[in-house]
């Protein structure tokens, strides 16, 4: 274990949250008159921004209509996610072990940190996983290094000391700005593939790789 610190992004590389997140994308744009988009339609914006993943879904770039997306969608989702979200196979493990090596461990996510530590509450996972710094807590989201900048501060870690495991480009993209190590983790849509041109130090197909080339 080269590392004194681990940062996870959460959906699609720790939990999964589809049926929730779908449920409030449905509820949301309805009341908004867009037709209820399908759950793989939203599967491919798990990630984004909620803002951008509404934009993403309908071309609609008005400031005031984003706006008024986002409560839309924590009225169903949020009550939900606390709940119902499924960890991957592996999470419970992988996270023991860690802390059993001594490894610091956070959440860097675009969710709501009150939806995300309410959920680790429920799993009992909150020990493990002390910070916790959802989209709620930084001005920009990823690819910008800010979440990762405040978890090296708050962690008291140099950058070479840590690893983000996340899932997508955007999770990758952050790494490399933030100058940190970067493996990606194959729970969501992105494919393997997708990462090579960005800085790596792994690619997982699952938790219990990861777990395995980590060493605990």
């Amino acid at each position: 274990m080269n590392y004194r610190a681990v940062c996870f992004d959460f959906d699609y590389t720790l939990g999964d949250s589809t049926d929730c997140i779908v449920a409030g994308f449905q509820h949301a744009m309805t009341r908004m008159g867009w037709p209820a988009p399908d759950r793989e339609t939203v599967r491919g914006t798990i990630g984004f921004l909620l803002e951008d993943s509404y934009t993403m879904l309908t071309g609609d770039a008005d400031p005031a209509r984003r706006a008024q997306f986002r409560p839309l969608f924590q009225s169903v989702a949020n009550p939900l996610q606390r709940t119902q979200c499924k960890l991957f196979p592996g999470t419970v493990d992988l996270l023991e072990g860690l802390h059993g090596q001594g490894v610091q461990m956070a959440i860097v996510s675009t969710k709501s940190s009150d939806t995300l530590e309410a959920i680790l509450d429920y799993h009992g996972l909150r020990e493990l996983l002390g910070l916790v710094i959802g989209g709620d807590r930084v001005a920009r989201p990823k690819p910008d290094p800010e979440g990762l900048l405040l978890a090296l501060d708050r962690l008291g870690v140099n950058r070479e000391e840590l690893l983000f495991c996340g899932d997508t480009v955007m999770d990758a993209g952050a790494a490399k700005n933030a100058g940190v190590a970067f493996a990606a983790v194959l729970n969501g849509t992105t494919p393997a593939e997708a990462f090579e041109e960005w800085p790596h130090v792994h690619i997982s197909p699952d938790l219990w790789d990861l777990k395995r080339w980590l060493g605990v």
